[in-house]
C-alpha cells in the first residue's frame, strides 16, 4: 500500500534528535538504528571516514496515525551541506515502479534531479529531486524489476 513519510537530515545529531522524538511520541525504532558502518563496500565509492561510521544512516519512528518520521545524519565528508530548509524531504513510497517513475518525472520537471531513479543496495528503487518550488522529494519503491 502506498504511503508517505517525513525524512529529516541532521548534521551529526540524528540519534539525539530521534531519542528526543521517541520520548515525546513513545514507541520503538522500526528496524533499529542503521549506521553508515552497515553500508557494504561498493565499487567506485570512497571509503566511509572513521569519524562518520557510527553516524545514523537510517532510522524510522512511527509517530501518529501511521505516519513515520525518518532520518539520517548528513555529514559534510559525504558531500552534504545542510542549512535550514534543505534538511527535510517528503518521502513517497508508491506501490509500483511505473507510478514511481510517473511521480518522479512530474515532480522533477522544472526542478532538479538530485539522484536518478535506480536500484539500491537496500533493495528499493530509489531517487530524489527538488521540485520547481524548492520542495525536496524522495522516492522508495519496493517493487522489484521484471
Amino acid at each position: 500500500m502506498s504511503k508517505v513519510s517525513t525524512y529529516l537530515n541532521f548534521k551529526r545529531n540524528t540519534e539525539e534528535a530521534f531519542n528526543f522524538y521517541k520520548s515525546v511520541f513513545g514507541g520503538d525504532f522500526v528496524g533499529g538504528i542503521n549506521r553508515f558502518s552497515d553500508i557494504p563496500p561498493m565499487e567506485g565509492m570512497p571509503a566511509i571516514a572513521e569519524a562518520d561510521k557510527n553516524l545514523v544512516m537510517h532510522i524510522v519512528l512511527p509517530i501518529l496515525g501511521g505516519h513515520q518520521l525518518m532520518g539520517t545524519d548528513a555529514p559534510e565528508s559525504m558531500g552534504f551541506n545542510l542549512s535550514f530548509g534543505n534538511n527535510v524531504y517528503i518521502n513517497l513510497e508508491p506501490d509500483t515502479r511505473e507510478e514511481t517513475r510517473r511521480l518522479f518525472m512530474a515532480l522533477s520537471a522544472g526542478g532538479k534531479v538530485e539522484m536518478e531513479l535506480q536500484d539500491m543496495f537496500w533493495g528499493d528503487y530509489y531517487g530524489s529531486c527538488r521540485d520547481q518550488f524548492g520542495v525536496q522529494w524522495m522516492f522508495n519503491c519496493a517493487e522489484k524489476a521484471d
